[in-house]
């Protein structure tokens, strides 16, 4: 047994509890009453870092909830790592749901039940307890700064000024992050890709009220009618997004990239069982795995208008509406696409309704090197953990802070996230398996052995 595993080993029992005392918070950010158990969690994290041997441990007041920054600089010559993780959860309900307290942890079947077990309490322990195995062994080798917030799961509304103001201190070679999920309990992986979004409203009027559709019925446009057909327009039927100048800054992947995907177990057939589907569907020239990580994708997230209450009612609807996304990939400027996307509505819109558009948010997507020496370092420390070497995954969801970390600070983010699929992360019964709670507090310390390279 390695020295990081037997230090691990010896002090599991304390760890957890340490885990369980930040779990028994119920750091709701949603929340306006839980407003004192943000200070709260905040505070504790304070003292914790403190008590583990930082050097500096402060929090920092927002006009939402708190964020604490720690350091531990051994020399201020020597390269940084800049650890980023949240303290706020996602709300519990339906409670009748759990089987146990949320904010309650419990041991059981191998697993700790508990809201944040995973997300993101458990997996921001991983990278405490992997700093302080690493510390008190003497691996570390590197300064080490910790950036916890408590609005993630709310936006991280304050976090981008935060970062403007601090640029200085928070300076650092690399970010890592554990606030994602792994390919599955047999293959590790580590994240590198994730899509941007850009989000609408759409609002289509026709006339100034609510009309009988016999009456009025073949003589005036119908704006749910004409809804359908614009949002129609927007993908052809080789599953291309239309818009104009959509694709210019898509970047192709290569072949290594596609072999690596192809790489990834995937069973078509019980993908399709899972979400009750007889067939899948997409871009032409791509696999499912390609097309949901890699490829830009449009959704109507949301749509209604008209009569929607019981039995009949012939009604020409005066209104139509629309929620509408698409997930970007890298290169895609978020702006530029909303832009474009307005401009595409109001040239093919109809004269006979009248077409609003409406931007609500949007994000970057991001892409971290596989050549980057921080990468390397957590590859190598993945591998000796969980004894096979991580695959190098894009992911199809959003984080729009790890983009903003890019574009004010100038640094790449390493995704070194020990989740799985199974974890129920914001549900009911969020869990986390006791064993990759071991192996991911190994792998940061096998990280810090390894970086500075």
């Amino acid at each position: 047994m390695s020295q990081i595993k037997e230090y691990i080993a010896a002090n599991e029992e304390r760890f957890l509890e340490e885990l369980f005392e930040l779990i028994r918070i119920p750091s709701i950010s949603a929340k306006g009453e839980h407003k004192g158990d943000m200070q709260r969690c905040a505070e504790h994290w304070r003292q914790h870092l403190l008590a583990l041997g930082a050097t500096k441990a402060e929090i920092y007041q927002t006009e939402g909830h708190p964020i604490v920054y720690g350091e531990y600089i051994q020399d201020p010559n020597l390269p940084s790592i800049l650890v980023y993780a949240h303290y706020d959860v996602m709300p519990a309900e339906p409670l009748e749901l759990w089987k146990s307290g949320p904010f309650e942890p419990e041991v059981r079947e191998g697993r700790i039940w508990a809201r944040g077990a995973d997300d993101d309490k458990g997996q921001s322990m991983i990278q405490v307890k992997g700093f302080e195995t690493a510390l008190k062994l003497g691996l570390v080798r590197c300064n080490v700064k910790f950036l916890f917030e408590g609005e993630e799961e709310i936006g991280s509304t304050h976090l981008e000024a935060f970062l403007q103001e601090h640029k200085e201190m928070l300076s650092a070679e690399a970010i890592i992050v554990s606030d994602t999920s792994m390919v599955s309990d047999e293959i590790p992986s580590l994240t590198t890709g994730l899509r941007g979004l850009a989000y609408w409203e759409l609002e289509v009027t026709g006339p100034n009220r609510d009309l009988h559709s016999g009456h009025f019925g073949g003589a005036v446009g119908n704006p749910i009618n004409e809804l359908c057909k614009l949002i129609a327009k927007i993908q052809d039927e080789r599953g291309r997004i239309t818009i104009p100048g959509f694709y210019d800054d898509v970047v192709d992947l290569t072949q290594e990239e596609r072999d690596m995907i192809a790489r990834v177990p995937f069973d078509e057939a019980k993908y399709r069982a899972a979400i009750d589907v007889d067939a899948v569907w997409g871009e032409e020239g791509y696999s499912t795995l390609e097309r949901n990580s890699c490829r830009p994708s449009f959704d109507v997230c949301g749509i209604w208008g008209g009569y929607q209450g019981e039995g009949a009612k012939t009604v020409l609807p005066s209104k139509a509406y629309a929620k509408v996304s698409c997930r970007l990939v890298a290169a895609q400027d978020h702006h530029k696409i909303s832009q474009a996307f307005m401009d595409y509505i109001k040239a093919i819109a109809p004269k006979h309704v009248r077409v609003e558009v409406r931007p609500t948010h949007g994000g970057e997507a991001y892409l971290c090197p596989i050549d980057l020496p921080a990468y390397r370092a957590a590859e190598e420390a993945v591998e000796v953990a969980f004894g096979v070497r991580p695959l190098a995954v894009r992911r199809g969801g959003s984080i729009p802070i790890i983009a903003v970390f890019e574009r004010v600070l100038g640094i790449k983010t390493v995704l070194m996230g020990f989740g799985l699929e199974s974890n129920a992360i914001h549900s009911p019964n969020e869990n986390m398996r006791l064993d990759f709670f071991r192996k991911g507090i190994e792998s940061v310390a096998e990280f810090y052995k390894r970086f500075p390279r």
